[in-house]
């Protein structure tokens, strides 16, 4: 299989995967849906598993990239991007076919801590994480990874309850949330006196 192929399969298998789940797709079901035979798929991927990873490794790089872009597109300032989050997050929850996030349900299925999965979902969180610090950083807020947290909790929560009530809702509620929190949070160079 030509890293073409190989590129097209974890493609496919990403679409597959989001839509019907990590257990409930079998290995027969891949091939079925990718045109690409079991025996190739195992000669790339020695488990489902070793597939499912390249699978949120691509989810990861694209997810970030485009939400990323789109914070950045919506304001020039690290403080407005940290708002624009949750236009961006609107936005996705409009889109036909959203179904949540892929890496809570990897790690809704895949629960135990030191499994790769579970290990690969959390990582993409963290990067979240580590970009929102950067961004509360940048802003000038005092314990800006605390901040970061917080951003990051009400991020995660109005994607379970968009995905739950198929509502965008959860995203204007979201962003009234980090309103109030940004408005009381101090910054590092307010004048105490």
């Amino acid at each position: 299989m030509s890293h073409n192929k190989r590129a097209e399969l974890i493609r496919k298998s990403l679409d597959l995967f989001y839509r019907n789940g990590f257990h409930a797709t079998g290995m027969d079901l891949v091939a079925k849906e990718t045109g690409v035979s079991k025996t190739s798929i195992y000669k790339h991927f020695r488990t489902k598993e070793e597939l499912i990873l390249a699978v949120l490794r691509l989810r990861d790089e694209n997810f970030r990239n485009r939400l990323f872009r789109r914070m950045e597109e919506i304001s020039d300032t690290a403080e407005g991007q940290l708002f624009a989050l949750f236009d961006a997050l609107e936005e996705w929850f409009q889109q036909d076919g959203f179904q949540g996030c892929m890496f809570i349900k990897a790690s809704a299925e895949y629960q135990e801590r030191e499994h790769p999965i579970n290990a690969q979902a959390l990582e993409h969180k963290r990067l979240l994480l580590e970009h929102f610090t950067q961004l509360a950083t940048a802003a000038e807020y005092e314990n800006p990874r605390a901040l970061a947290c917080q951003i990051l909790v009400l991020k995660e929560g109005a994607i379970v309850l968009a995905a739950m009530s198929h509502s965008c809702d959860p995203a204007n509620d979201a962003r009234k949330a980090a309103k109030v929190l940004l408005s009381h949070y101090p910054k590092t160079n307010e004048d105490r006196s």
